[in-house]
Protein backbone atom coordinates (compact mmCIF):
# COMPACT_ATOMS: atom_id res chain seq x y z
CA UNK A 1 0.00 0.00 0.00
CA UNK A 2 2.99 2.32 0.29
CA UNK A 3 3.06 2.72 -3.50
CA UNK A 4 -0.61 3.72 -3.50
CA UNK A 5 0.08 6.16 -0.67
CA UNK A 6 2.89 7.82 -2.61
CA UNK A 7 0.69 7.91 -5.72
CA UNK A 8 -2.11 9.65 -3.79
CA UNK A 9 0.42 12.14 -2.41
CA UNK A 10 1.75 12.91 -5.88
CA UNK A 11 -1.74 13.27 -7.31
CA UNK A 12 -2.76 15.54 -4.44
CA UNK A 13 0.22 17.84 -5.00
CA UNK A 14 -0.54 18.03 -8.72
CA UNK A 15 -4.22 18.71 -8.12
CA UNK A 16 -3.37 21.36 -5.54
CA UNK A 17 -0.93 22.92 -7.99
CA UNK A 18 -3.63 23.20 -10.66
CA UNK A 19 -6.07 24.83 -8.26
CA UNK A 20 -3.48 27.20 -6.81
CA UNK A 21 -2.29 28.20 -10.26
CA UNK A 22 -5.82 29.01 -11.39
CA UNK A 23 -6.61 30.90 -8.18
CA UNK A 24 -3.46 33.05 -8.26
CA UNK A 25 -3.70 33.78 -11.99
CA UNK A 26 -7.37 34.72 -11.80
CA UNK A 27 -8.41 31.85 -14.07
CA UNK A 28 -11.94 30.75 -13.22
CA UNK A 29 -12.81 27.08 -12.89
CA UNK A 30 -16.42 26.30 -13.76
CA UNK A 31 -17.17 30.01 -13.82
CA UNK A 32 -16.37 30.57 -10.14
CA UNK A 33 -13.50 32.54 -8.58
CA UNK A 34 -13.40 30.35 -5.47
CA UNK A 35 -13.26 27.00 -7.31
CA UNK A 36 -9.48 27.21 -7.73
CA UNK A 37 -9.01 27.52 -3.99
CA UNK A 38 -11.40 24.59 -3.42
CA UNK A 39 -9.37 22.42 -5.80
CA UNK A 40 -6.13 23.50 -4.12
CA UNK A 41 -7.53 22.65 -0.69
CA UNK A 42 -8.78 19.24 -1.83
CA UNK A 43 -5.40 18.43 -3.35
CA UNK A 44 -3.53 19.50 -0.21
CA UNK A 45 -5.71 17.29 2.01
CA UNK A 46 -5.26 14.40 -0.43
CA UNK A 47 -1.49 14.81 -0.32
CA UNK A 48 -1.59 14.66 3.47
CA UNK A 49 -3.86 11.59 3.35
CA UNK A 50 -1.43 9.86 0.99
CA UNK A 51 1.43 10.56 3.39
CA UNK A 52 -0.69 9.09 6.19
CA UNK A 53 -1.24 5.93 4.14
CA UNK A 54 2.52 5.58 3.70
CA UNK A 55 2.86 5.81 7.49
CA UNK A 56 0.02 3.27 7.88
CA UNK A 57 -2.37 5.68 9.59
CA UNK A 58 -6.13 4.86 9.71
CA UNK A 59 -7.43 7.35 7.11
CA UNK A 60 -9.83 5.16 5.12
CA UNK A 61 -12.94 7.34 5.79
CA UNK A 62 -10.99 10.43 4.68
CA UNK A 63 -9.95 8.67 1.47
CA UNK A 64 -13.58 7.88 0.65
CA UNK A 65 -14.57 11.47 1.39
CA UNK A 66 -11.86 12.75 -0.93
CA UNK A 67 -12.91 10.18 -3.55
CA UNK A 68 -16.44 11.60 -3.47
CA UNK A 69 -15.13 15.15 -3.84
CA UNK A 70 -12.95 14.10 -6.78
CA UNK A 71 -15.90 12.34 -8.43
CA UNK A 72 -17.92 15.55 -8.17
CA UNK A 73 -15.01 17.45 -9.70
CA UNK A 74 -14.93 15.01 -12.62
CA UNK A 75 -18.57 15.67 -13.47
CA UNK A 76 -18.97 16.55 -17.13
CA UNK A 77 -15.84 14.72 -18.31
CA UNK A 78 -17.95 12.45 -20.49
CA UNK A 79 -19.38 15.48 -22.29
CA UNK A 80 -15.86 16.77 -22.93
CA UNK A 81 -14.79 13.39 -24.33
CA UNK A 82 -17.80 13.27 -26.66
CA UNK A 83 -17.02 16.82 -27.81
CA UNK A 84 -13.40 15.94 -28.57
CA UNK A 85 -14.40 12.65 -30.20
CA UNK A 86 -16.23 14.53 -32.91
CA UNK A 87 -13.51 17.11 -33.47
CA UNK A 88 -14.97 20.01 -31.54
CA UNK A 89 -13.23 22.12 -28.93
CA UNK A 90 -14.18 22.02 -25.25
CA UNK A 91 -15.69 25.14 -23.72
CA UNK A 92 -12.84 25.58 -21.21
CA UNK A 93 -9.41 23.94 -21.27
CA UNK A 94 -8.74 24.49 -17.51
CA UNK A 95 -12.13 22.91 -16.69
CA UNK A 96 -11.36 19.93 -18.92
CA UNK A 97 -7.92 19.45 -17.34
CA UNK A 98 -9.46 19.59 -13.85
CA UNK A 99 -12.05 16.96 -14.81
CA UNK A 100 -9.40 14.59 -16.15
CA UNK A 101 -7.25 14.96 -13.03
CA UNK A 102 -10.30 14.59 -10.77
CA UNK A 103 -11.34 11.38 -12.53
CA UNK A 104 -7.84 9.93 -12.15
CA UNK A 105 -7.85 10.94 -8.49
CA UNK A 106 -11.25 9.38 -7.82
CA UNK A 107 -10.06 6.02 -9.16
CA UNK A 108 -6.74 6.22 -7.30
CA UNK A 109 -8.38 7.20 -4.00
CA UNK A 110 -11.00 4.45 -4.30
CA UNK A 111 -8.35 1.85 -5.04
CA UNK A 112 -6.28 2.97 -2.07
CA UNK A 113 -9.30 2.99 0.26
CA UNK A 114 -10.29 -0.51 -0.85
CA UNK A 115 -6.74 -1.70 -0.26
CA UNK A 116 -7.00 -0.54 3.36
CA UNK A 117 -10.03 -2.70 4.16
CA UNK A 118 -9.52 -5.10 7.09
CA UNK A 119 -8.34 -8.63 6.37
CA UNK A 120 -11.09 -11.19 5.99
CA UNK A 121 -11.92 -13.02 9.21
CA UNK A 122 -10.95 -16.63 9.46
CA UNK A 123 -8.04 -16.13 7.04
CA UNK A 124 -4.40 -16.48 7.79
CA UNK A 125 -3.27 -13.00 6.92
CA UNK A 126 -1.58 -14.34 3.79
CA UNK A 127 0.71 -16.73 5.59
CA UNK A 128 -0.11 -19.67 3.37
CA UNK A 129 -2.15 -21.55 5.99
CA UNK A 130 -5.76 -22.71 5.72
CA UNK A 131 -7.92 -20.38 3.73
CA UNK A 132 -5.60 -19.73 0.82
CA UNK A 133 -2.19 -19.95 -0.70
CA UNK A 134 0.25 -17.29 0.39
CA UNK A 135 0.82 -14.81 -2.44
CA UNK A 136 3.26 -11.98 -2.93
CA UNK A 137 3.05 -9.15 -0.42
CA UNK A 138 1.32 -11.31 2.21
CA UNK A 139 -1.89 -11.73 0.19
CA UNK A 140 -4.00 -14.82 -0.20
CA UNK A 141 -4.67 -15.68 -3.83
CA UNK A 142 -8.16 -16.72 -4.88
CA UNK A 143 -9.26 -18.06 -8.24
CA UNK A 144 -11.07 -15.67 -10.54
CA UNK A 145 -14.85 -15.88 -10.01
CA UNK A 146 -16.82 -17.78 -12.64
CA UNK A 147 -18.84 -15.65 -15.10
CA UNK A 148 -22.34 -15.04 -13.77
CA UNK A 149 -25.36 -13.02 -14.82
CA UNK A 150 -26.56 -10.20 -12.60
CA UNK A 151 -29.51 -10.81 -10.25
CA UNK A 152 -32.99 -10.47 -11.82
CA UNK A 153 -33.63 -7.04 -10.28
CA UNK A 154 -30.37 -5.70 -11.73
CA UNK A 155 -31.29 -7.06 -15.16
CA UNK A 156 -34.70 -5.43 -14.77
CA UNK A 157 -32.92 -2.13 -14.10
CA UNK A 158 -30.90 -2.69 -17.30
CA UNK A 159 -34.16 -3.20 -19.21
CA UNK A 160 -35.57 0.03 -17.78
CA UNK A 161 -32.38 1.93 -18.60
CA UNK A 162 -32.41 0.63 -22.18
CA UNK A 163 -36.06 1.56 -22.68
CA UNK A 164 -35.44 5.03 -21.24
CA UNK A 165 -33.12 5.74 -24.17
CA UNK A 166 -35.62 4.65 -26.86
CA UNK A 167 -37.47 8.02 -27.17
CA UNK A 168 -34.13 9.84 -27.28
CA UNK A 169 -32.77 7.59 -30.03
CA UNK A 170 -35.98 7.90 -32.03
CA UNK A 171 -35.96 11.70 -31.69
CA UNK A 172 -32.39 11.88 -32.98
CA UNK A 173 -33.17 9.42 -35.78
CA UNK A 174 -36.15 11.50 -36.92
CA UNK A 175 -33.95 14.58 -37.22
CA UNK A 176 -31.13 12.67 -38.90
CA UNK A 177 -33.44 11.43 -41.69
CA UNK A 178 -34.88 14.92 -42.23
CA UNK A 179 -38.09 14.68 -40.20
CA UNK A 180 -39.49 17.06 -37.58
CA UNK A 181 -39.98 16.71 -33.84
CA UNK A 182 -41.37 19.29 -31.38
CA UNK A 183 -41.59 21.80 -34.21
CA UNK A 184 -37.91 21.46 -35.11
CA UNK A 185 -36.96 20.07 -38.51
CA UNK A 186 -33.95 18.03 -39.43
CA UNK A 187 -32.64 20.87 -41.60
CA UNK A 188 -32.86 23.26 -38.65
CA UNK A 189 -30.90 20.86 -36.45
CA UNK A 190 -28.28 20.41 -39.15
CA UNK A 191 -27.95 24.20 -39.48
CA UNK A 192 -27.44 24.46 -35.70
CA UNK A 193 -24.67 21.84 -35.87
CA UNK A 194 -22.92 23.87 -38.58
CA UNK A 195 -23.37 27.07 -36.56
CA UNK A 196 -21.90 25.43 -33.43
CA UNK A 197 -18.78 24.30 -35.31
CA UNK A 198 -19.47 20.57 -35.44
CA UNK A 199 -16.75 18.51 -37.08
CA UNK A 200 -16.87 17.18 -40.63
CA UNK A 201 -17.34 13.65 -39.27
CA UNK A 202 -20.39 14.70 -37.27
CA UNK A 203 -21.93 16.52 -40.25
CA UNK A 204 -21.21 13.60 -42.56
CA UNK A 205 -22.95 11.20 -40.20
CA UNK A 206 -25.96 13.51 -40.10
CA UNK A 207 -26.14 13.59 -43.89
CA UNK A 208 -26.02 9.78 -43.93
CA UNK A 209 -28.98 9.64 -41.54
CA UNK A 210 -26.84 8.76 -38.50
CA UNK A 211 -26.68 11.05 -35.50
CA UNK A 212 -23.48 10.83 -33.43
CA UNK A 213 -25.22 10.97 -30.04
CA UNK A 214 -27.68 8.31 -31.19
CA UNK A 215 -24.78 5.97 -32.00
CA UNK A 216 -23.22 6.68 -28.61
CA UNK A 217 -26.56 5.91 -26.92
CA UNK A 218 -26.69 2.53 -28.66
CA UNK A 219 -23.09 1.86 -27.62
CA UNK A 220 -24.09 2.78 -24.07
CA UNK A 221 -26.90 0.23 -24.10
CA UNK A 222 -24.42 -2.40 -25.31
CA UNK A 223 -22.16 -1.52 -22.36
CA UNK A 224 -25.08 -1.74 -19.95
CA UNK A 225 -25.93 -5.30 -21.01
CA UNK A 226 -22.29 -6.31 -20.93
CA UNK A 227 -22.29 -5.40 -17.24
CA UNK A 228 -25.22 -7.68 -16.41
CA UNK A 229 -24.62 -10.68 -18.69
CA UNK A 230 -21.86 -13.32 -18.48
CA UNK A 231 -20.38 -12.26 -21.84
CA UNK A 232 -19.26 -9.06 -20.13
CA UNK A 233 -16.82 -11.13 -18.06
CA UNK A 234 -15.53 -13.58 -20.66
CA UNK A 235 -15.23 -12.65 -24.34
CA UNK A 236 -17.99 -14.50 -26.26
CA UNK A 237 -17.65 -16.56 -29.44
CA UNK A 238 -18.35 -13.67 -31.81
CA UNK A 239 -15.16 -11.91 -30.64
CA UNK A 240 -13.18 -14.56 -32.55
CA UNK A 241 -9.58 -13.61 -31.65
CA UNK A 242 -10.42 -13.09 -27.97
CA UNK A 243 -13.10 -15.75 -27.42
CA UNK A 244 -12.84 -17.50 -24.08
CA UNK A 245 -10.46 -14.99 -22.53
CA UNK A 246 -11.43 -13.12 -19.40
CA UNK A 247 -12.45 -9.48 -19.88
CA UNK A 248 -10.22 -7.15 -17.81
CA UNK A 249 -12.40 -5.54 -15.12
CA UNK A 250 -11.25 -2.05 -16.01
CA UNK A 251 -12.42 -2.40 -19.62
CA UNK A 252 -16.18 -2.12 -18.94
CA UNK A 253 -15.92 -0.46 -15.52
CA UNK A 254 -13.96 2.59 -16.69
CA UNK A 255 -16.60 3.85 -19.18
CA UNK A 256 -19.39 2.62 -16.89
CA UNK A 257 -18.21 4.61 -13.88
CA UNK A 258 -17.47 7.63 -16.05
CA UNK A 259 -20.92 7.49 -17.62
CA UNK A 260 -22.69 6.84 -14.32
CA UNK A 261 -20.94 9.74 -12.59
CA UNK A 262 -21.95 12.08 -15.42
CA UNK A 263 -25.36 10.97 -16.68
CA UNK A 264 -27.09 9.97 -13.44
CA UNK A 265 -26.68 13.31 -11.60
CA UNK A 266 -27.12 15.28 -14.84
CA UNK A 267 -30.37 13.53 -15.69
CA UNK A 268 -31.82 13.54 -12.17
CA UNK A 269 -30.97 17.21 -11.61
CA UNK A 270 -32.30 18.01 -15.09
CA UNK A 271 -35.64 16.36 -14.32
CA UNK A 272 -35.91 18.44 -11.16
CA UNK A 273 -35.21 21.60 -13.14
CA UNK A 274 -37.72 20.69 -15.86
CA UNK A 275 -40.36 19.94 -13.23
CA UNK A 276 -39.97 23.49 -11.93
CA UNK A 277 -40.12 24.86 -15.49
CA UNK A 278 -43.23 22.85 -16.34
CA UNK A 279 -44.93 24.01 -13.10
CA UNK A 280 -44.18 27.62 -14.00
CA UNK A 281 -41.87 28.20 -11.03
CA UNK A 282 -39.09 29.21 -13.40
CA UNK A 283 -38.64 29.52 -17.14
CA UNK A 284 -36.52 27.27 -19.31
CA UNK A 285 -33.76 28.86 -21.34
CA UNK A 286 -34.74 28.76 -25.00
CA UNK A 287 -31.27 28.54 -26.49
CA UNK A 288 -31.79 27.89 -30.21
CA UNK A 289 -35.41 26.80 -29.82
CA UNK A 290 -38.25 28.99 -31.01
CA UNK A 291 -40.66 28.37 -28.10
CA UNK A 292 -40.72 27.14 -24.51
CA UNK A 293 -42.97 24.26 -25.52
CA UNK A 294 -40.43 22.94 -28.02
CA UNK A 295 -37.59 23.36 -25.56
CA UNK A 296 -39.51 21.52 -22.82
CA UNK A 297 -40.55 18.61 -25.06
CA UNK A 298 -37.01 18.03 -26.29
CA UNK A 299 -35.48 18.51 -22.84
CA UNK A 300 -37.88 16.03 -21.22
CA UNK A 301 -36.98 13.37 -23.77
CA UNK A 302 -33.27 13.91 -23.20
CA UNK A 303 -33.33 14.17 -19.41
CA UNK A 304 -35.56 11.13 -18.91
CA UNK A 305 -33.20 9.14 -21.12
CA UNK A 306 -30.09 10.34 -19.30
CA UNK A 307 -31.59 9.81 -15.84
CA UNK A 308 -33.05 6.37 -16.57
CA UNK A 309 -29.92 5.12 -18.26
CA UNK A 310 -27.57 6.76 -15.76
CA UNK A 311 -29.27 5.23 -12.71
CA UNK A 312 -29.38 1.81 -14.43
CA UNK A 313 -25.66 2.15 -15.17
CA UNK A 314 -24.94 2.85 -11.49
CA UNK A 315 -26.83 -0.31 -10.48
CA UNK A 316 -25.23 -2.45 -13.20
CA UNK A 317 -21.70 -1.19 -12.53
CA UNK A 318 -22.03 -1.88 -8.81
CA UNK A 319 -23.33 -5.39 -9.52
CA UNK A 320 -20.47 -6.04 -11.96
CA UNK A 321 -17.94 -4.77 -9.42
CA UNK A 322 -19.32 -7.11 -6.76
CA UNK A 323 -19.65 -10.14 -9.03
CA UNK A 324 -16.18 -9.87 -10.52
CA UNK A 325 -14.76 -9.08 -7.05
CA UNK A 326 -11.17 -8.63 -5.96
CA UNK A 327 -9.16 -11.75 -6.61
CA UNK A 328 -7.02 -11.45 -3.54
CA UNK A 329 -7.76 -11.40 0.16
CA UNK A 330 -5.79 -11.25 3.36
CA UNK A 331 -3.48 -8.77 4.97
CA UNK A 332 -2.19 -5.96 2.84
Amino acid sequence: MRKNGWAVTGWGLGFAGLGLGCALSGTELFGADWAGWAVAGTGAVAAAAGAAVVRRRPVRPLLWLLCGAAAVGAWGLLMDLVTLLFGQRVDSVPDAVERVLAAVGAVLLARTALGLQPAARGGTGGTGGPGGTGGPGGRTERPAPAPTAAPPLVQLAACAGSLAFVPYVLMKLVWAVGGSFAGISGDQMYASYVHNGSSGLWLALERWGLDGTMLLALLGVFLLWGLVRPWGQVFPRWTAPLRGRRVPRWLPLTPALLGAATLAPYGVAGIGYLTLCTAGVTRIRLGEFASEQSALEIAWVGMCGFAGYGVALVVAAWSYWRRTGARTAGAR
